[in-house]
């Protein structure tokens, strides 16, 4: 069973109370509360002021400046639990953003090389810079973005803000695509 560790404004999850416990025994920080349930949090003493910086540490939360009412805040802040991974060790990243980083860190060049990350921009411009050009799939299939943002895409980045003028003309079978000529 999950059990969280409130720690500061930081909440943690853990695989099992045990290693929740471990986690609150080794704490810089004065340990707040440990976590088992809603009612759990709910009988913390926490503030509203508390709640909301709990909240905006979350990963993934659309930052708040103040809850309507303090159970609609810690049902939120609740649910959103529901949704982080244990840390499976004391040194795993507890936030998705450190996890992402170790991730690429972890899976860089292993030849000593240095890695270059090419930008959707880029990759844009390279599909477009063509002979043939490329279709409005190919560009979204490129960029992950929906038709609509590949669109304003090319309308705004490229035509207003960089001043090339994508023209959009038809393949031999009779295919719409996309290319930047020169």
């Amino acid at each position: 069973m999950k059990t969280y560790t409130l720690i500061g404004s930081k909440i943690q999850a853990h695989s099992s109370a045990a290693i929740a416990d471990e986690a609150m025994a080794t704490a810089k920080e004065t340990p707040q509360a440990l976590l088992r349930t809603q009612d759990d949090l709910a009988a913390a003493d926490l503030a509203g002021k508390d709640l909301v910086a709990i909240w905006n540490d979350l990963p993934g939360a659309q930052s708040v400046k103040k809850f309507t009412a303090r159970k609609i805040a810690i049902e939120r802040i609740w649910k959103a639990l529901q949704e982080l991974e244990p840390a499976a060790a004391p040194d795993k990243p507890a936030t998705v953003k450190k996890a992402r980083k170790a991730r690429r860190k972890a899976n860089g060049p292993t030849d000593g090389a240095t890695a270059v990350k090419t930008s959707k921009k880029d990759a844009v411009l390279e599909l477009l810079r063509r002979p043939d050009g490329a279709t409005l799939a190919e560009l979204m299939e490129a960029t992950g973005w929906q038709a609509h943002s590949v669109r304003g895409f090319l309308s705004g980045t490229l035509r207003k803000k960089m001043g090339l003028d994508p023209e959009r003309f038809e393949r031999e079978g009779g295919e719409k695509a996309y290319r930047i000529v020169g």
